[in-house]
């Protein structure tokens, strides 16, 4: 992880919805190669936050810095170079179900790359191994369970080496013993490809063994940034009662 190289940079962005203030001057700095929760209460903001880093939401103001250009400004046709280094685990796992598990997967590297057929079956059959899912390829998505399907929604975000990976409450609808499967697989996958990754969770305490640095959104604002050591012994009331007290985040 690289502290010196910030790969993603939110400032003071702010956003309303239906007259409310969701998002409320929101800044945060993402550091390459790192692997960062950002957690908080369940309509708290975090996937409205998401939506602008990716660009399918713009701010009503802010900058949202991406390769030293604001995303936020940036006109629709220019913005293509950038989502091509972005991956993305959208929490349904957004498959697409009438194709199998192979084509699933490569659709990535076809839309975006010049790889020959036999490149991407090579790459596919490797990333398939990667998670997990070797001599599945040809099976489709309604044959199988919910934590086969976030394998394959993971295969498909990492398969054509993306510099940034999103992951949108990941383990969401899982039984804690596939949920930390799946957030085992992120971190060897995070330690093997070293892209900078991004999560939106909700899952406390489980997703501190996955993150290198935890950012904590409350009320529409980031109230508290850093390690997950520090955010356990952490003073400031509201962090306290979501780790310790609220019961959809896994706490006491």
């Amino acid at each position: 992880m690289d502290h010196k190289h910030v790969s993603i940079e939110i400032k003071d962005v702010r956003k309303s919805l239906k007259g409310q203030q969701v998002l409320k001057g929101v800044n945060l700095s993402v550091y390459k190669g790192e692997l960062l929760a950002v957690i908080g209460v369940s309509g708290g903001g975090k996937s409205v936050l998401l939506k602008h880093i990716v660009r399918l939401m713009k701010p009503d103001c802010g900058a949202i810095i991406i390769d030293g250009k604001d995303i936020a400004v940036l006109a629709e046709s220019r913005l293509n170079p950038i989502r091509s280094k972005f991956g993305v685990l959208f929490q349904s796992g957004a498959l697409f179900d009438s194709i199998n598990v192979y084509d699933n997967v490569a659709f990535p590297l076809r839309e975006r790359t010049k790889m020959t057929a036999e490149q991407v079956r090579q790459k596919v059959l490797s990333v398939l191994e990667d998670v997990g899912l070797s001599g599945m390829e040809r099976k489709y998505p309604a044959e199988m369970s919910g934590g086969m399907k976030k394998r394959v929604a993971l295969a498909r975000a990492i398969v054509d080496d993306p510099e940034i990976v999103f992951f949108d409450e990941p383990t969401t609808g899982l039984d804690p013993v596939l949920k930390n499967a799946i957030h085992s697989l992120i971190k060897e996958n995070h330690r093997k490809y070293g892209y900078t990754g991004l999560i939106i969770s909700h899952e406390i305490p489980d997703i501190f063994d996955v993150a290198d640095r935890v950012a904590m959104l409350h009320e529409g604002r980031i109230i508290f940034e850093g390690a997950p050591d520090e955010i356990m012994s952490c003073d400031i009331p509201e962090v306290r009662a979501f780790i310790h007290c609220c019961p959809a985040a896994g706490g006491k």
